[in-house]
């Protein structure tokens, strides 16, 4: 089977990795599952308030205050819920992605240039990104709250491609998501679908990016 790789046939000068689920992982349900004991109305609450299509909306840049504001008048009695998801965001990242960490360190070590693309809200990033030194690997992260743009739009890719100097054909793009995926591979990057971090050592091996 070919490689990205090889169909391309271009050597790769720099590696972007998407962070939630390829180097962090993330579920809502770590943080209110504390909150709310009845699993009936904890998965009511999950699929009608906070649910991820209205956390979207925050990764796209919408102003916290005014989102939390808004969906207590629509939800009233839900205060204390929302505000834990305005305050308590931190509780919703359990810890890193198994081996992934390890690989980012790696390519370092080795000279490769590394950037990120992550969707993620502004607030939220910043908070997170203060305690973990990992990112000071990374020569530029594009935020998707900060551009106020998400994956997979073109635009957050463009955008992307002009901050880290490389152009897309010569840059491999790693995201757990398919959707983002197909938005890169349709604008020349070179991709890899994430699913574990043995498949992409594997991957990153053939490529010759890791010994």
């Amino acid at each position: 089977m070919s490689t990205d790789h090889e169909i391309s046939g271009r050597e790769i000068e720099a590696v972007v990795f998407d962070v939630g689920k390829v180097l962090i992982e993330w579920d809502m349900r770590l943080l209110f599952g504390k909150l709310i004991a009845e699993p009936e109305r904890l998965d009511w609450f999950l699929a009608n308030v906070v649910t991820h299509e209205w956390h979207f909306e925050h990764d796209a840049g919408r102003d916290l205050a005014e989102m939390v504001a808004a969906r207590k008048a629509e939800f009233p009695g839900h205060d204390d819920l929302l505000d834990a998801y305005a305050t308590r965001f931190g509780e919703t990242i359990p810890g890193n992605v198994t081996g992934t960490h390890e690989l980012v360190r790696e390519l370092a070590a080795r000279g490769v240039p590394l950037f990120a693309i992550t969707n993620f809200a502004s607030p939220f990033w910043h908070e997170y990104r203060a305690g973990e030194p990992l990112f000071d690997l990374f020569g530029d992260i594009v935020v998707s709250g900060d551009e106020k743009l998400l994956k997979p739009d073109a635009r957050i890719f463009d955008l992307a491609a002009r901050r880290f100097g490389h152009a897309p054909g010569a840059m491999l793009f790693i995201d757990d998501n398919a959707a983002n995926i197909e938005g890169a591979r349709a604008l020349g990057w070179q991709v890899h679908h994430f699913a574990g971090a043995d498949a992409l050592r594997a991957d990153l091996t053939r490529r010759g990016l890791l010994g």
